[in-house]
């Protein structure tokens, strides 16, 4: 018979409570200061801790950074899982659909954590190299090259609207997505990053407010347009408007 889980201490309990205050505060923060400067002593100072006290935590800004940027990637990579999840796996414009959609709505909800992570780089912060945040990035991304992976596989995808790709992006797709090769065709790849680039555009328009001009229901017709249209363009089957 196996023996149950060691449990965690009360020592434990607490100081894990403490982290999860200190990011939940952190994250409060950015959104109200609208930036994505970090400051010890305004956080200590929210929680009633002296900034000395945070170190017990944290060795620096950075590691702190590093929690938050590593808790995003996961918790938008996961949104998209369950998002796509719901869709059949062979109605490829359907699951792009819900990609956009997904990406659109957590950030809209998260616009704190999508500046982290998909905004302007943190001034003074660089990740540390293979370090926590990598791997939850990579899974986040990999899911917009599942997609087109198993559209190819499956004669889905087609040709995209631009087939002329610079050899720097050949070598790209080969250097930093050998998964894709023979099955993704450079032109592919390219009109992947393309999509890509098309909803990020559209998302970050509307979570920095520079379309709130438009009435929403046309904001909403304007995303639409875009994620079919960059469908379209990348040779994705074109995604059915939702009901």
């Amino acid at each position: 018979m196996l023996a149950d889980p060691p449990t965690s201490t009360r020592r434990e309990r607490a100081r894990a409570a403490t982290i999860e205050e200190i990011k939940s505060t952190a994250l409060g923060l950015l959104r109200e200061a609208g930036t994505t400067d970090i400051r010890f002593t305004d956080i200590a100072r929210l929680m009633g801790m002296t900034p000395p006290a945070m170190y017990r935590y944290y060795a620096d800004r950075d590691a702190l950074l590093t929690d938050l940027i590593t808790d995003a990637y996961v918790d938008l990579g996961e949104q998209i899982r369950l998002a796509r999840e719901r869709v059949s796996p062979t109605d490829f414009g359907g699951r792009w659909r819900e990609t956009a959609l997904v990406y659109r709505d957590w950030a809209r909800s998260k616009p704190e954590q999508f500046a982290l992570i998909l905004g302007l780089p943190v001034a003074g912060y660089v990740a540390p190299d293979h370090g926590p945040t990598t791997e939850p990035a990579s899974a986040a991304m990999a899911q917009l090259d599942e997609l087109f992976i198993n559209a190819a596989q499956s004669g889905r995808l087609r040709r995209p609207l631009v087939r002329e790709v610079s050899p720097l992006l050949v070598h790209c797709a080969a250097d930093k997505h050998p998964e894709m090769d023979g099955i993704v065709t450079p032109e592919s790849f390219q009109a992947m990053l393309q999509a890509w680039a098309s909803l990020h555009g559209i998302v970050s328009l509307e979570a920095y407010g520079h379309l709130d001009w438009m009435e929403p229901a046309a904001r909403d017709a304007l995303f639409f347009s875009t994620v079919a249209t960059a469908a379209k363009a990348a040779g994705l089957p074109t995604p059915r408007p939702t009901s």
